[in-house]
């Protein structure tokens, strides 16, 4: 396998394992991605989600040799209709309610970039090299960059990169905004790992739809979210991790959530 799944407690790691190859994706791994973002979404125990690489780079990018015919024929990536969520988030509507971690580090290039843009929380080592190359390659990216980028860091810094095919650094990255963290080489895994423990410490219920109303809003405005906040906060009121939540102020201890 090339994509590993591995768990502690209520964390799922997504571990990119094709390092002889600077981790270039191929179909499938991206069907092996998609299987782990479902299983994810699905699994009730599972809380949140930390996707990282192996080797000394996070992924130089597409197996190009791989993908050229399927791009060629308007195809897009290669999502099955059942049991996957695609982690570009381009050819459904299916996305992961779980928060998703990324930890990167090395070359970072093209589907790495499309991927994390779908990420929550963002996490670059200080040797980290993005990249949107397909320009200089002869094409443009399809996995969600277009419109992705300039939504998280500005048009014009997103063009500054996308249309030059340029590289940017972590600490390019943090400026704008790309990333939350950068950590020494080699600890970026760790410092994912930390941030995970956190979020999985938190009421799941909650985390979920702090999501579902961020994700709602981007997509369909404000007033979308306006209509339908409160009858959602008002199922949450009714679970077991409310009264937990209550109960742990009261007793002054750290609540122990089950997401119910």
């Amino acid at each position: 396998m090339t994509i590993n799944i591995k768990t502690e407690g209520h964390i799922m790691l997504i571990e990119i394992d094709r390092p002889k190859k600077y981790n270039a994706m191929t179909r499938e791994m991206y069907t092996q991605m998609a299987r782990a973002y479902y299983k994810l979404d699905r699994e009730d125990d599972l809380w949140v989600g930390v996707v990282y690489a192996n080797g000394p780079h996070f992924t130089s990018g597409l197996e190009l040799t791989d993908w050229s015919d399927v791009f060629s024929n308007a195809v897009g990536f290669p999502l099955a209709k059942e049991n996957e969520i695609d982690p570009f988030y381009m050819m459904s509507e299916a996305r992961c309610r779980k928060p998703i971690i990324f930890a990167v580090q090395g070359y970072c290039f093209t589907w790495g970039v499309e991927t994390m843009l779908n990420a929550d929380i963002r996490v670059a080592a200080s040797d980290t090299r993005f990249g949107q190359l397909e320009v200089r390659r002869g094409f443009f990216p399809c996995g969600g960059g277009t419109f992705r980028l300039a939504r998280d860091i500005g048009w014009s810094n997103a063009m500054r990169y996308l249309l030059t095919g340029d590289q940017w650094s972590a600490e390019d990255a943090y400026r704008m905004g790309l990333v939350q963290y950068v950590t020494e080489p080699g600890k970026q895994l760790e410092k994912a790992m930390e941030l995970a423990r956190k979020v999985a410490s938190a009421a799941p219920l909650g985390v979920q739809n702090i999501l579902k109303s961020g994700r709602l809003a981007e997509k369909e405005g404000e007033l979308a979210v306006k209509k339908t906040i409160h009858q959602d906060v008002a199922k949450v009121m009714k679970s077991e991790d409310m009264k937990e939540g209550l109960q742990s102020f009261i007793e002054r201890r750290t609540a122990v959530f089950k997401g119910k």
